[in-house]
């Protein structure tokens, strides 16, 4: 019997698989999924960002325009348009707003030349000389080398505002508008004042509500000649008078050249308001060699308790630096709030009237 042949049964073992290879594509695959995901959160995180900024840009942009649109309406180079900004924002339909009230005004020293006085008004300072001239307030003794403030308050038209400003603690300079159907006689109320000055209205450039009698740069010298004689027919004892509004006649070389030649033959001392700083006061003064008077600061051009008391340390720094200062004022219950409640920063001062002041 043959033998079988016996044959070796090979064990065929399985080559280790693709296992591996698989387990490391899936996770070549999960990092590159894992990797888009990343750059996808990415780009999303920058372009919400990316909108974000551009709104930022937009918005900066915006607040930018809106900040230029403010400034250009305060810079507006036309004055028509500053003054009427400002005429704007007040409350007293009675006063002139222009940008030049929100001005200090120093004074400097420089020599002008004096313009020749005509024949005529020669001939009317020698009348003058041989007429009897009237009886002024005297000025009172100056107590002490302090440096001067005088304080004065425009406006003044009634009893009530007289008694609560001679109860504000010291000295104030009441300046009288001249009377008319809505101020009534104000000639009465004055007789008993230690001193007082007349606002004598001229007329503005930017204002409506004109005073009756306002003088005007049209005005012939025969008139305002009339209307000074009538003040001082009114007022014997006044020396002193300042313009109310009065932008556009103060700037007028020929209207306050009539003006200071009526001024300078009823024996009245011109005080500059300063409503413009176009003013030629000073030229007309020099020219008459009278004194030449005019405000430093303007107190209550807004109408606010820190605002005004703001304008009093203004006044008082002027003052202390010049050696006297002229503030201005108006009637009003904050005003007077301010200056009733102000006296201990005034302590350093002397509080004076106009006829005080070391430059008369």
């Amino acid at each position: 019997m043959a033998k079988r042949k016996v044959t070796k049964r090979k064990t065929t073992r399985k080559k280790p698989s693709n296992i591996k290879n698989i387990n490391f594509k899936l996770i070549n695959i999960l990092l590159l999924i894992i990797l888009a995901l990343l750059i996808a959160i990415g780009v999303l995180i920058y372009l919400v960002d990316a909108k974000k900024v551009e709104k930022s840009k937009k918005e900066i942009i915006k607040i930018e325009k809106q900040i230029k649109e403010d400034l250009n309406k305060i810079q507006e180079t036309s004055e028509d348009k500053l003054n009427n900004y400002f005429k704007d924002v007040k409350k007293d339909d009675f006063e002139e707003y222009t940008e030049d009230l929100y001005k200090e005004y120093i004074p400097e020293k420089t020599e002008t030349k004096k313009e020749p006085i005509k024949e005529d008004t020669k001939k009317e300072e020698e009348t003058l000389q041989t007429e009897e001239k009237p009886v002024f307030h005297k000025a009172l003794p100056i107590k002490t080398n302090k440096p001067k403030l005088a304080i004065v308050i425009d406006d003044v038209t009634t009893t009530y505002q007289i008694n609560k400003l001679l109860n504000v603690g010291y000295k104030t300079t009441l300046s009288i508008l001249p009377p008319t159907s809505r101020n009534g006689s104000t000639t009465e109320m004055v007789k008993d004042l230690p001193f007082y000055m007349i606002h004598f209205p001229m007329e503005a450039k930017y204002f409506k509500g004109e005073e009756q009698y306002t003088l005007h740069i049209k005005d012939s010298y025969e008139q305002i000649e009339k209307r000074v004689a009538q003040m001082r027919s009114w007022y014997p004892n006044a020396q002193f008078t300042n313009n109310h509004t009065g932008s556009k006649f103060t700037e007028n070389k020929e209207a306050m050249d009539k003006l200071f030649r009526a001024l300078k033959k009823y024996n009245f001392t011109f005080m500059d308001s300063r409503t413009t700083s176009k003013s030629v006061g000073k030229i007309m003064a020099e020219k008459y060699n009278m004194p030449y008077l005019a405000r430093n600061i303007f107190l209550d051009n807004e109408q606010d308790f820190n605002y005004i008391q703001n304008q009093l340390k203004q006044a008082i720094r002027i003052a202390k630096k010049r050696g006297h200062a002229i503030a201005i004022g108006h009637p009003y219950d904050i005003t007077i709030k301010v200056l009733r409640e102000s006296k201990p920063l005034l302590k350093d001062l002397e509080l004076i009237y106009v006829n005080q002041l070391p430059n008369l």
